[in-house]
């Protein structure tokens, strides 16, 4: 039973097996927390009735907004009513729970529901104390608008707004004018995506810039633009007129760009040489990787899922029981993701441009990646990478569901859950990726390889999915194969012996100086150019948590090896200058990699680009002396990036990175 008296509340689970009574206080300002579920069959019904919540305040009522769900770390809540599991609630004085339910718009504000309103999801995201803006101690909303020179008056905070979700309510006319919940949208995406990198590579994670918070403007301008300023460490997001000339568009309102833009910022910060003039896989990989992050980030959200499936049936009559014939990698392309292209406003491509739509029109053809010029510059490459990427999306799911129905139909919501689920799935193993992949001269054939044996370090037994397979066969089909170095499974094979007894394991987890050592001590062995300059760039101890439970411990070391020339002396180091470059043309020339040790301090990969690599670096100056990279140029922002994406222009190299 439950029950409430004064400053107390009382409560009591009796079942056959176990009873459990605790008491905590009821003042409005004190946040408490379910904190243990238990199963019906085995503790019996949760009592509902006799329950007095007037001590709370309105929503700090522990008990209001317990839903039936799984956030990202794995927490278990169990909603409390007349069909629900049983559960028992434990109410404890100032609980602090690491995570807390946020509404969000599910994708973008022109993807409706059934009943005519914005598609809305409920997320979690990690609970941190906030204060107004929101700011919090890796973001910061400043909602100042440069095309007006307005300032917005902060998000308001309540007292327990950490754990409350003031938008959960709320209208679309609150939806689309509340400066507020603009706010409000991208700090809880923005958070979101953070929570999914750390995650999924098993540490925090820096920004690139040298501080601690991402500023985020969500009206920054009045302009169709939306990009990541590493020179102003923010996220800007404009807003511009529908061509009624009466709404306004809100890029803060759309779930794949914000997500797009973070990701921006995330892999600048964890792979800073990438934005170096160096091939066209590279310059590509940036946008490329963005919008996959995105699109699968929109894929893993079951409210987006379940309305394409609704909008675009998978059979001619309406049913919630599926046939098996129905679940075809093709049906299910067609209804959900092409579903998606449809439905989102085309007013956005002004920004976003159109990488869903274009992936998916890109057929499977290997010599357009190998040999096509259009497919030389850069949007258009990474196009290629985020088709390949959903492909393996959508068989692997078809896949799953054909297997859950060999012999029966299955339930539309049983389709929803497992293609979310596969999304997840998938996004995790592609973040993983960056940890096994060279720091620079990256390539989609090392990117894949980076895959695929990051997904075996952590997943082993892949029997559930198939997901490595499916991947590279995608991969196959659109030219994209693994590296003539990879193990026939595609995966990076091990490393040459390295001696350890020079050095100690313990500091080299987190100490530039003893990691260099390392380095140093085994030089001949990592394939160091005797003359180029080395230097460490990153040491990071992760931990990250297999499908079975068990923990994956790693270090995870970056270095790069630089060396400046004159084109005239690259003959005598054996290289070969482009022809047409003076002989007083600076050049310089790039190399690295990134070493995995296990936990005992043993070497378990060494993925690196050396400068030594002739070939490499012949290929490298080559194509950016075609593509103008040594004009005297300060580079192109990712503003102008973007705007290059839209109008389909053709940048240069250095405009680019």
């Amino acid at each position: 039973m439950l029950e409430a008296t004064g400053k107390k509340l009382r409560c009591r689970f009796e079942s056959t097996r176990r009873e459990q009574v605790c008491s905590c206080r009821t003042a409005p300002d004190s946040p408490y927390a379910v904190v243990l579920i238990a199963e019906e069959q085995e503790f019996g019904k949760a009592p509902t009735q006799g329950f007095d919540a007037s001590p709370f305040a309105g929503e700090s009522c522990p008990f209001a907004h317990v839903r039936s769900s799984v956030d990202l770390l794995g927490f278990g809540y169990a909603e409390v009513g007349k069909s629900a599991r049983a559960a028992l609630l434990l109410c404890m004085e100032e609980v602090r729970t690491r995570t807390r339910e946020v509404t969000i718009v599910a994708h973008d504000p022109s993807v409706l529901d059934a009943a005519g309103n914005i598609l809305r999801e409920v997320i979690v995201i990690p609970d941190e104390e906030l204060v107004e803006g929101p700011t919090g101690y890796r973001v910061t909303v400043i909602d100042f608008d440069a095309s007006t020179e307005s300032y917005y008056k902060p998000w308001p905070l309540r007292r327990n707004a950490p754990k409350s979700d003031p938008y959960r309510r709320a209208r679309d006319r609150q939806i689309l004018g509340d400066p507020g919940f603009h706010c409000h949208n991208v700090y809880a995406l923005v958070m979101r995506t953070l929570a999914r990198f750390e995650q999924a590579l098993g540490r925090r994670i820096a920004w690139g810039f040298y501080g601690h918070q991402l500023k985020i403007a969500p009206h920054a301008f009045a302009d169709a633009n939306a990009f990541y300023s590493e020179r102003d460490q923010a996220l800007m997001f404009g807003y511009f007129l529908k061509n009624d000339g009466r709404t306004h568009v809100f890029t803060s309102l759309s779930h794949d760009v914000i997500v797009h833009e973070t990701t921006h910022a995330l892999l600048d910060g964890l792979r800073g040489r990438y934005t170096d003039p160096s091939s066209a896989d590279q310059a590509a990989f940036h946008e490329g990787f963005a919008d996959i992050v995105a699109l699968l980030s929109v894929f893993s959200t079951p409210a987006v899922v379940e309305r394409m499936l609704e909008l675009n049936p998978l059979t001619r009559e309406p049913t919630t029981k599926l046939p098996p014939s129905a679940l075809t990698p093709k049906k299910l392309r067609k209804s959900v993701l092409f579903g998606l292209a449809k439905e989102v406003g085309k007013e956005i491509d002004a920004v976003r441009g159109r990488p869903l739509r274009e992936s998916l029109n890109i057929p499977e053809d290997k010599q357009l990646y190998r040999k096509d010029p259009e497919y030389r510059e850069a949007h258009r490459r990474g196009e290629i990478l985020v088709a390949a990427m959903l492909a393996a999306f959508v068989n692997v799911w078809s896949r799953r569901l054909t297997s859950l129905g060999e012999f029966r139909s299955i339930d539309r919501s049983r389709v929803v859950e497992e293609g979310a689920e596969i999304a997840g799935v998938l996004l995790t193993s592609a973040i993983r990726a960056l940890d096994y992949a060279p720091p620079v001269d990256l390539s989609f054939r090392d990117y894949l390889s980076a895959f695929l044996t990051g997904d075996q370090e952590v997943r082993p037994g892949d029997e559930k999915y198939n997901l490595r397979d499916e991947v590279r066969r995608s991969f196959a089909r659109y030219g994209i194969d693994p590296p003539e170095e990879a193990t026939s499974s595609g995966i990076w094979p091990p490393p040459r012996e390295t001696r350890h007894d020079r050095v100690h394991f313990e500091p080299m987890q987190r100490d530039f100086q003893e990691m260099f050592h390392f380095i140093w001590e085994n030089r001949e062995a990592l394939e160091l150019h005797p003359e180029g300059f080395t230097r460490v760039l990153s040491v990071r101890p992760v931990l990250r948590i297999g499908a079975d439970g068990f923990a994956l411990n790693e270090t995870v070391c970056e270095y790069h090896q630089t060396l400046k020339v004159l084109a005239g002396e690259l003959k005598a180091l054996d290289y070969t200058a482009p022809p047409g470059m003076p002989p007083e043309q600076e050049v310089t020339l790039y190399g690295g990699g990134a070493l995995i040790f296990d936990e005992y301090g043993k070497l378990k990969y060494h993925v690196s680009n050396p400068l030594g690599d002739k070939k490499c670096q012949n290929e490298r100056l080559d194509y950016l002396w075609k593509n103008g990279a040594f004009r005297k140029s300060q580079g192109m922002r990712f503003a102008d990036l973007h705007r290059l994406r839209v109008v389909r222009a053709r940048p240069r190299p250095e405009e680019e990175w």
